[in-house]
């Protein structure tokens, strides 16, 4: 494969190409040389686009697909040609399947789904058996697999022993936990954000207290055994806080936030719309605000889509009864654009990889081809043909997004959208 990527505006604060504009020639899979008006005296293919702008492949650290057992939401394969036309060439891809991805064979399985594909899948392996918080899952022998990370996806471990003995155990083989925070007896019933919206509305509130009581004690188990945790989609301000110090303090804690708490607050629940019941819940302009602030001074290390797609039977529905989750690759570059300069976008959207232990590949000469295409300047109204995935239960269909995803080029593949 050869071909030559024309005036492109590199992105990458890691490159010495940061904010010039160049061409890229990529020979088999690898950068061979960036400059000026490359000649092209063998004819290979250019790529030529509006207002090219080009980053290291953007990282996404918290996907869901469905399959096995819930393709009727969602594919693997078609799954990643939605993360690669939406500027992913790597997903951390969540256990929460039927059956749950718990033991080796399992990691096995979604890998082998993922081969030959441009966006690089890697999976998530589940902290417990079947994600029920009692046994420990096989967290070695999945991580021998291929597994990146552990945790039980949107759930909390009530049992703090089990996750003290985790975090301890997974030293051994420097494996990450991630611990989703929310205290499950003080969520209750809760379906929104308690406050002013939720109790205008008489939907059951979900206190900001039932996820930072969660972290304070996630945080002190992190300091009494050590190790490195991971605290995906954090939605308070107080959550903010208790990150902030405990980094302060030495801890190995890493954070996610995303998408749809840094740009929507419970206002939207105004119209009992089940496409913005989302876990934690949207909170308040407040949190939002505060949220967009540590992602500004570094607290938050890192943003996810949390791409969630939910088929119509449990989405159309009553809002107490129906299934948490939004699609969100599609809009996730889009909806940012709207509320964070540039160059912010793209260091959240791939400083993950380091956390999970991804290969991380700049933009300069002799690098492997990791590469996302867009341009950054472009308004539309995100609508349900936008969306790729075969669920469209996205919280931002009818929003004004800004910036378009032209594509990915990786494992020697181009794919545009």
């Amino acid at each position: 494969m050869k071909l030559i990527i024309r005036d492109a505006k590199i992105i990458d604060s890691k490159s010495p190409f940061h904010n010039k504009t160049a061409d890229i020639l990529i020979v088999d899979g690898f950068i061979k040389k960036i400059g000026t008006s490359l000649s092209n005296t063998e004819n290979v293919e250019e790529i030529k686009l509006d207002n090219l702008h080009v980053s290291q492949g953007w990282f996404d650290s918290s996907i869901s697909l469905g399959e096995p057992g819930f393709e009727d939401r969602e594919t693997i394969s078609n799954g990643l040609n939605v993360a690669a036309k939406s500027g992913f060439t790597a997903i951390a891809l969540q256990p929460n399947s039927f059956p749950i991805i718990d033991n080796q064979s399992q990691v096995n399985f979604v890998l082998n789904k993922a081969t030959g594909f441009a966006t690089q899948l890697y999976p998530i392996g589940a902290l417990t058996k079947e994600s029920a918080g009692k046994d420990m899952a096989e967290l070695f022998d999945m991580q021998k697999s291929g597994a990146v990370a552990f945790g039980d996806y949107n759930k909390s471990l009530s049992n703090a022993n089990l996750l003290k003995i985790a975090l301890q155990y997974v030293q051994d083989f420097d494996g990450l936990i991630l611990a989703f925070s929310q205290d499950e007896n003080i969520k209750g019933n809760g379906v929104a954000n308690e406050g002013v919206v939720s109790t205008r509305l008489g939907l059951k509130g979900i206190p900001n207290l039932a996820e930072e009581l969660q972290i304070a004690r996630n945080l002190f188990l992190l300091e009494y055994t050590g190790g490195k945790l991971h605290i995906p989609t954090v939605s308070t301000k107080k959550s903010v806080q208790l990150i902030k110090e405990a980094k302060a303090n030495g801890l190995n804690v890493s954070c996610s936030v995303a998408v749809h708490h840094l740009v929507l607050t419970d206002e939207k629940l105004e119209g009992f719309d089940t496409r913005y019941k989302v876990s934690p819940p949207l909170r308040t302009e407040t949190d939002r605000k505060s949220l967009l602030k540590g992602i500004k001074d570094g607290t938050i290390d890192m943003i996810t889509s949390d791409h969630n797609p939910i088929d119509i039977e449990h989405k159309k529905m009553e809002f107490d009864g129906a299934k948490s989750g939004t699609t969100g690759m599609e809009s996730a570059f889009g909806a940012l654009m709207t509320v964070l300069p540039l160059e912010i976008v793209i260091e959240k959207l791939t400083s993950g990889k380091e956390t999970f232990g991804i290969e991380i590949q700049n933009i300069n000469e002799g690098s492997r081809a990791n590469i996302t295409l867009f341009n950054p300047e472009p308004k539309n109204v995100f609508t349900k043909s936008s969306i790729l995935s075969k669920s469209k239960n996205s919280a931002f269909l009818g929003t004004q997004l800004q910036g378009k995803v032209y594509g990915i080029l990786n494992q020697g593949q181009l794919i545009l959208a």
